[in-house]
């Protein structure tokens, strides 16, 4: 019995068979953003022509645009973040190595002057 649990706690959600949404980045706020941009362009579509079918048409096309405009979005952005986090890292790791040595950037020769009476 508990191993039951812990196997459907494990399991997430799966769209399609084919999609974790758990555990793939963007996933879940796409898909959310998908369902409310098809909710409003068949709505709308369907309130200004009063066409069914077509307002449907228009809602599966704007769910698959709204989709995969948001997923395409959110994954660029999280490259970016993770392109920043390594300059990030490396300069880290550069200023504690060079740190103290003749080849700190931070150390300009000469620039240290005495504060005393001339």
């Amino acid at each position: 019995m508990a191993g039951e649990e812990q196997e459907s706690k494990n399991k997430g959600f799966r769209l399609l068979g084919i999609l974790d949404v758990q555990k793939t980045p963007c996933a879940r706020e796409a898909i959310l953003h998908g369902a409310g941009g098809s909710l409003a362009a068949g709505l709308l579509y369907f309130l200004t022509t009063s066409r069914v079918k077509r307002s449907f048409d228009i809602g599966f096309a704007g769910f698959m645009f709204t989709t995969l405009g948001s997923w395409f979005y959110c994954r660029m952005n999280n490259a970016k973040i993770r392109v920043q986090q390594r300059i990030i890292q490396d300069g880290i790791k550069n200023k504690v190595v060079y740190e103290g040595s003749g080849l700190d950037p931070t150390n300009k020769p000469g620039a240290e002057t005495t504060s005393g009476p001339s």
